[in-house]
C-alpha cells in the first residue's frame, strides 16, 4: 500500500514518524549532512524503538581520510568542529542528553559516508520494522531533523510493499556496509555530552575567581577545528600557568623537539597569562616567525595580536597603527622581531625596558648567546661577552612576571650555554638559581659536572650536601614527602625558594631532619632535582612515540647510500669543478663571509638553473638588482650589502671561468639529472600517491621543478603547488601558473586536491602538511636547522601516516656529499644527544667547501659527546589533564574585549 504525505497537509512527525517508530524494533535511515542533522535525531520517536536504531550520514570526510581508521577519526572531528554546534545548542541541553545517551549505550549507530565517494546524498529514505514486525519503507525529501518533520515544506511516500521495503533496505546497506562509512567519531560522542553541560562563563572576573585553562581553550580552533592538544602539552601550559599564578611567575626553557608542537604551548600560555592579568605580553622572534606566530594565534586560539614592523603596530586585521610607538601596542600581546633587538638604537629598547610585563617570550632563545667561548672548563660569565640579544633579555627578565625560553637546541656545543638562558631567566627571580651567592651561579663549572655525574657531591659532608640544597630550595610539588615536609619545618612559604644558612642549620639540629637531608643526597639527589631539569623541559619524539604519548610516525630515510648519490656527467664535472675554482678564489682574495664565497657552490648543489641564474647575476654583481637576487634567498644573520660589495671586482680569470660555466649549463638545460631522479623517485617509489613536498632553498630551483612537472604525461592532469615567500605562491596545472594566497594552497593541500607541492624555505617554518606522506630535498640546506625545519612539515602531529618516506639528493663528490661523509659517523650520536644538529655545524659546510677539511673535523669533533643535564621529563608519566570534558567556557567576546586592549 502506497500513502503519501505532504507537510502542508499534515505535520509529518505526528502523522508518520511517532506513530510508526511506537514501539517499533528497528529503524534503517539514508539522512542528510552528519553535522547539522545528528544533533536533531534523538526525539521520543527514536527512544520508543525497543531496538537498534542506524543511521548514515553524509559527510566532507574525504577518501583517503577513511582508509585509516586515526585519519577517519581526525577528519570527523574537524568537520565536526568547523560546524560551529556549540553556537547553536542553546535549549537543546535535553535532547543532547538524549542523543548521548542513545549513542553511548549503543542503541543508536551513525555512520559516516563521504561524498567525495557517493557524490552529496540528496536520496533520504529509511526502512521501519514495526511492533508486529511487519516492514514499511518511505522515501522523499526529509532530513532526519526537528525542521525537517516539523517545519519545512517537504513531500514523503510510504510503500509498505515487499518489493519496496526490499529496495530502499538494498540502498541502505550499499551505504551501511560500504568500506567507506566509518563509526561516528569518539571525539563527536563525547562532545555532544559536553554541549549538553555547557555554562558560558560571562566576565573574566568570574574566570579569575577560578581560572581554568580548559574554560579558555576547549571550544577555541585548536580543539574544535584541528585535534586538540597532548597531555604532554598540556602538562607544560598548566605547570607554566599554574607557576603565573602561585609562585611569582613562571620561568622555564622549552626546549621539545621540532614538530613537537612548541608555539601552541607557548601561545596558549600567553593568552592565559594575558587573560589572568593586566600587564601586556611581550613575544620576540626571529623574523621568519613574526607572521607565523601571528597566524597561529589567530588561527588555533582566536587571540588577536599586533606585529611591530619597524615603522608601526600591524594588527591580526590587517591594519596599521601609525601613530602608535613600540611602548603602545594596540593589543595585549605585542611580537616584535628578534632582528629589531639586535639592529635597533638604543632608545628603541629603552621603550620596551619602560614597560612591565605579564610574560616575555623569546623563540629560538639560543640565538642569544656568548660572542666567543673561551676553553671549556673557563664558563666565567661577563656581561660583555654577551650578543645584543641575550645583553637585551638579561635586562628585561626583571621586568616581567613569567619569562618562557624556546628553543629545540638548548645547548649547541658549549653546556654552558643552557646555563647562560638559565641566567636569563633567574633575573628578578629566586627559584631558577638561588640568590647571587648560590653555589649554582658561583661553581657553575661544578654544577653541571654534578649533573651530568661527572663529579659527585661528599655525601658525609651535610654542610656542603644543603648549600646545594638551599639555595634555591626545590618547591614542595617536585617531592612532597622530602621537600614538603622540610618546608613544613623551615616554615617555608610555597614562592619562597631561599633558605638563609642559620635557618638550615637549625634544621639540621634535628636529628630526624638531618637523616632526610642525608638520605636525601644519597639517593642522586643533585642528578634528580636540580635547576637545569627544573627548569628546562625537554620532550624527545621517540619517548614520547614509545610511551604511548604520541601515535609512532616511522620515518624511512633514503638516498643516505653512496650508491643512491646523483653522479656528476662529464659536463655537470666540468660545470662543477669551474664553480669550485670560482669560490676558492673568492676565498683567498675576499674578506667577507663564508657564505658569500661559497654561494655558487651551493647553488650548484641545488639545480642546473639554480647555478646558472647565480653565475650570470655574479657577472653582472655591480647592478643593485642582481645583488638583491643575489642575497634574497641567504638565510644567513651576517648577509649584507657590505659582503656583496667586496665581491664585485671579479678577476678576468673569474670572469672567464663564470661564462665558460654558463655555456656549459646552458647547452645541457634539458639534461638535469636531479630532475630525472626526482621524477622517477615520485613514480616508481610512489612518492606521488603518498603526497609529496619537494623542498629547495631556492625559488629558481622550486619554480623550474615545479613547471617542468606539470607538463610530464604523468603528471599533466594533476596541480602542482608551489609555495613560496611573498606573493611567489601559486598553482601549476599544464605548465601554466595562477598565482594564488599561501592559506590556499594549504587549504588545497589539506583537502588532497594538491598532492605535491614545491616549497622554498619559506615553507619549512610555519606550515603544517600532515595530509602528506613524503619528501624529497632537492638539495641539503647548510644550516642542519633547516633540514629539521623540513621534516617537521610532515613528521608532525597529526601526521595521517604511520610510516612517512624521506629522500635526500645529493651530487656524489660534491661539498655535500663530502660533509656527509665526514659527519655520518658521528650524525646519528649528535642528533640523539641534542634531538636536532646544533646550528653551529652549518660552518662545517664553509669549511669543506673552501677546501680546509681539517678545520671542518676539529669543529665536529668539539660537539659534546654526552647531553650535558639529565631530562626527567623521559622518567615521568604525564597524566591525563582533562580539558576536553569542560562545560564551563569563557564567553569569546569577553575574552576577545580584554585581549584587544592595548598596552597603556
Amino acid at each position: 500500500m502506497i500513502n503519501r504525505y505532504s507537510s502542508r497537509r499534515e505535520k509529518l512527525d505526528n502523522s508518520f514518524l511517532t506513530k510508526k517508530l511506537s514501539g517499533a524494533r528497528s529503524y534503517d535511515r539514508i539522512a542528510g549532512y552528519f553535522s547539522s542533522s545528528i544533533l536533531e535525531v534523538a526525539g521520543e520517536a527514536i527512544e520508543n524503538v525497543s531496538g537498534k536504531v542506524r543511521i548514515v550520514c553524509n559527510s566532507g570526510v574525504t577518501r583517503e581520510e577513511v582508509q585509516t581508521a586515526k585519519a577517519a577519526q581526525m577528519a570527523q572531528r574537524r568537520e565536526w568542529g568547523n560546524s560551529k554546534l556549540e553556537d547553536k545548542c542553546n535549549g537543546l541541553a535535553g535532547r543532547l542528553t538524549k542523543l548521548y545517551q542513545l549513542l553511548s549505550s549503543g542503541k543508536l549507530e551513525v555512520r559516516v559516508a563521504p561524498d567525495d565517494v557517493f557524490g552529496l546524498v540528496h536520496g533520504k529514505a529509511g526502512v521501519i520494522t514495526l511492533a508486529d514486525g511487519s516492514q514499511t519503507s518511505f522515501l522523499g525529501s526529509v532530513n532526519e531533523t526537528g525542521a525537517g518533520w516539523r517545519l519545512n515544506y517537504e513531500l514523503m511516500w510510504e510503500d509498505d510493499s515487499l518489493e519496496a521495503v526490499a529496495w530502499v533496505q538494498q540502498e541502505f546497506e550499499y551505504f551501511w556496509n560500504s568500506p567507506y562509512a566509518v563509526p561516528l567519531s569518539d571525539f563527536v560522542v563525547q562532545d555532544i555530552e559536553r554541549l549538553s553541560r555547557r555554562q558560558i562563563v560571562p566576565s573574566i572576573d568570574d574566570w579569575r575567581e577560578k581560572p581554568d585553562p580548559a574554560g579558555v581553550v576547549v571550544e577555541a580552533p585548536v580543539y574544535r577545528q584541528e585535534l586538540g592538544l597532548w597531555e604532554y602539552q598540556k602538562a607544560f601550559i598548566e605547570q607554566a600557568f599554574h607557576d603565573h599564578r602561585l609562585y611569582g611567575g613562571a620561568r622555564y626553557v622549552l626546549a621539545d623537539q621540532v614538530g613537537l608542537g612548541k608555539t601552541v604551548q607557548l601561545a596558549m600560555s600567553a593568552q592565559l597569562m594575558a587573560l589572568y592579568g593586566d600587564k601586556p605580553v611581550l613575544v620576540i622572534v626571529p623574523k621568519t616567525l613574526i607572521s607565523q606566530w601571528q597566524e597561529e594565534l589567530m588561527s588555533l586560539l582566536l587571540v588577536p595580536s599586533a606585529v611591530w614592523t619597524g615603522k608601526n603596530w600591524h594588527d591580526e586585521q590587517g591594519i596599521d597603527w601609525p601613530d602608535a610607538d613600540i611602548s603602545h601596542c594596540p593589543r595585549r600581546i605585542g611580537i616584535i622581531s628578534q632582528s629589531l633587538i639586535v639592529n635597533a638604537k638604543e632608545e628603541f629598547q629603552e621603550q620596551l625596558l619602560k614597560q612591565c610585563y605579564e610574560c616575555v617570550i623569546v623563540d629560538e632563545a639560543h640565538r642569544a648567546r656568548r660572542i666567543k667561548y673561551k676553553d671549556k672548563h673557563d664558563w666565567r660569565f661577563d656581561r660583555r661577552n654577551a650578543n645584543k640579544l641575550m645583553d637585551f633579555l638579561l635586562k628585561i627578565s626583571p621586568r616581567t612576571k613569567s619569562m618562557l625560553l624556546a628553543t629545540a637546541t638548548p645547548v649547541q656545543m658549549h653546556p654552558i650555554e643552557a646555563w647562560d638562558l638559565l641566567n636569563i631567566l633567574s633575573q628578578g627571580n629566586m627559584s631558577v638559581l638561588g640568590s647571587h651567592n648560590s653555589p649554582w651561579r658561583i661553581h657553575r663549572s661544578q654544577g653541571l659536572a654534578l649533573i651530568s655525574g661527572e663529579d659527585h657531591l661528599p655525601t658525609s659532608s651535610v654542610l656542603e650536601c644543603c648549600e646545594w640544597l638551599r639555595d634555591p630550595f626545590p618547591p614542595r610539588e617536585e617531592d612532597k614527602q622530602n621537600f614538603g615536609r622540610l618546608r613544613d619545618e623551615l616554615r617555608l612559604s610555597d614562592n619562597e625558594f631561599y633558605v638563609s644558612p642559620s635557618k638550615m642549620l637549625d634544621l639540621i639540629d634535628s636529628p630526624a631532619c638531618k637523616r632526610r637531608i642525608i638520605r636525601m643526597m644519597t639517593d642522586n639527589f643533585i642528578e634528580q632535582h636540580n635547576p637545569f631539569i627544573r627548569h628546562i623541559v625537554r620532550r624527545s619524539r621517540e619517548f614520547l612515540e614509545n610511551n604511548g604519548q604520541l601515535p609512532k610516525i616511522e620515518v624511512v630515510l633514503m638516498g643516505e647510500d653512496r650508491a643512491e648519490t646523483i653522479p656528476l656527467y662529464n659536463y655537470l664535472q666540468q660545470a662543477y669543478n669551474l664553480s669550485e675554482k670560482f669560490c676558492h678564489s673568492l676565498g683567498r682574495r675576499v674578506r667577507g663571509g663564508g657564505f658569500i664565497k661559497t654561494m655558487l657552490l651551493k647553488r650548484m648543489g641545488s639545480t642546473m638553473i639554480a647555478g646558472r641564474r647565480t653565475a650570470e647575476k655574479m657577472l653582472h654583481w655591480d647592478e643593485p638588482e642582481a645583488a638583491d637576487y643575489l642575497l634574497l634567498e641567504e638565510d644567513d644573520a651576517q648577509a649584507s650589502q657590505a659582503d656583496v660589495s667586496e665581491c664585485k671586482q671579479l678577476t678576468s680569470e673569474e670572469k672567464d671561468w663564470l661564462q665558460e660555466l654558463i655555456e656549459i649549463l646552458k647547452n645541457h638545460e634539458d639534461d638535469d639529472p636531479k630532475y630525472e631522479k626526482l621524477v622517477n623517485i615520485l613514480q616508481e617509489k610512489e612518492f606521488a600517491r603518498l603526497g609529496c613536498i619537494i623542498f629547495s632553498q631556492y625559488y629558481d630551483s622550486a619554480y623550474w621543478v615545479a613547471e617542468k612537472l606539470s607538463r610530464e604525461v604523468y603528471f599533466n592532469t594533476w596541480s602542482i603547488g608551489l609555495y613560496a615567500g611573498g606573493d611567489k605562491s601559486g598553482v601549476f596545472k599544464e605548465g601554466i601558473f595562477q598565482k594564488c594566497t599561501k592559506d590556499e594552497l594549504k587549504t588545497a593541500v589539506r583537502q588532497r586536491k594538491i598532492k605535491i607541492l614545491i616549497g622554498t624555505d619559506a615553507a619549512s617554518e610555519g606550515l603544517n602538511l600532515q595530509s602528506l606522506g613524503s619528501l624529497i630535498n632537492l638539495d641539503l640546506p647548510w644550516n642542519p636547522t633547516r633540514l629539521e625545519q623540513r621534516k617537521g612539515r610532515i613528521q608532525r602531529i597529526g601526521q595521517l601516516h604511520d610510516k612517512i618516506f624521506i629522500y635526500n639528493m645529493r651530487y656524489r663528490d660534491s661539498v655535500e656529499d663530502r660533509v656527509h661523509e665526514m659527519l655520518s659517523k658521528r650524525l646519528q650520536e649528535i642528533n640523539r644527544i641534542f634531538g636536532q644538529l646544533p646550528d653551529v655545524l652549518d660552518d662545517v659546510w664553509i669549511d669543506v667547501a673552501l677546501a680546509k677539511e681539517e678545520e671542518a673535523r676539529l669543529l665536529i669533533d668539539s660537539v659534546p659527546n654526552k647531553h650535558p643535564f639529565t631530562i626527567k621529563y623521559e622518567a615521568q608519566t604525564v597524566e591525563h589533564v582533562d580539558w576536553e570534558s569542560c562545560a564551563k567556557v569563557l564567553d569569546n567576546q569577553e575574552k576577545r574585549r580584554l585581549l584587544m586592549q592595548s598596552w597603556h
